[in-house]
């Protein structure tokens, strides 16, 4: 999507006012698939890596032995700027440099967690080390369940383009089964801690190499991970040349009728914990939230 997102808050409770799509049938219609791979994985430059890559998978096309590594410095960087920068200031907490030779390191969890990933999430919680300070102050914000989705089934290769269901897609569905999120989703749900965490999880394995590995479907689309969930992406080829294409997004999930924002923000009527909500789930788009209309 490009444009604007617009939130606002009315009696019936927040809406959304999305912006159109982008017209990318139309701008990758009679290009050969190589072409196509190529821009869109410039026109959308934070997650330009993935998009190229399920565009090359789904045409067949030969994917460059370093693509995972570009696809995985992508969803890294993506990452860190949430968790050291943009989270802290939204938080109320003072940004914190990068971590150094964040692109080269194959181990961030000195910076992420303060040593080892740690087996309680209370203890972690308390100890002032890595992000933790950033993770209790998210919590204080959001007592008990608010702002936590409900349980719903997770982006795969079976549900990606079925409308009839609204599905969970998002970093964190990666790591449910970590203790750490499940610690967090007994005892508040899977709303922001539990998607903080599993953010901080993802970083850690995008800096290791160890992202899921793309899937494709027998129908030509191509499942790959991405820094706000799974990207999802079949081209039509018709001659060699593309004809058309069908495509899913994290954002276009999330801002799914029923879907997790819409649901995390059901609870929440300040507009600054709106902001907050927004941010933790990221939406790849600028948004704004607009303030009430008075009478």
């Amino acid at each position: 999507m490009t444009g604007e997102l617009v939130i606002s808050h009315g009696a019936d409770g927040w809406a959304f006012d999305l912006p159109k799509p982008p017209p990318l049938g139309r701008l990758l219609a009679g290009k050969t698939p190589a072409e196509a791979a190529d821009l869109l994985a410039r026109l959308f430059n934070l997650c330009g890596a993935s998009q190229g890559m399920a565009a090359r998978l789904s045409a067949g096309l030969q994917v460059s032995p370093d693509a995972m590594t570009a696809l995985a410095r992508d969803v890294l960087r993506d990452h860190l700027l949430a968790l050291f920068v943009t989270l802290p200031r939204d938080c109320g907490l003072p940004p914190t440099p990068l971590p150094a030779d964040w692109q080269a390191t194959g181990d961030l969890s000195h910076a992420l967690w303060g040593g080892p990933r740690p087996a309680v999430l209370d203890d972690w919680l308390h100890s002032g080390a890595g992000r933790a300070p950033l993770a209790r102050a998210l919590r204080a914000r959001f007592p008990g369940r608010t702002a936590a989705a409900p349980p719903l089934p997770f982006a795969c290769a079976a549900n990606m383009d079925d409308d009839a269901e609204t599905v969970e897609n998002s970093p964190a569905m990666r790591h449910a089964n970590d203790p750490l999120l499940q610690q967090a989703d007994a005892a508040q749900g899977r709303g922001p801690l539990w998607r903080l965490l599993g953010r901080i999880c993802d970083a850690e394995d995008a800096a290791r190499g160890a992202l899921p590995a793309p899937v494709q479907r027998a129908d030509g689309m191509a499942l790959v991970p991405a820094a706000r969930g799974v990207y999802a992406l079949r081209l039509h080829v018709q001659a060699g040349r593309v004809s058309a294409l069908a495509r899913r997004t994290p954002t276009d999930h999330m801002l799914a009728q029923g879907g997790t924002l819409c649901r995390a923000l059901d609870g929440v009527h300040d507009p600054a914990l709106a902001r907050l909500v927004v941010a933790v789930h990221d939406p790849c788009l600028p948004t704004r939230i607009a303030e009430p209309a008075h009478a």
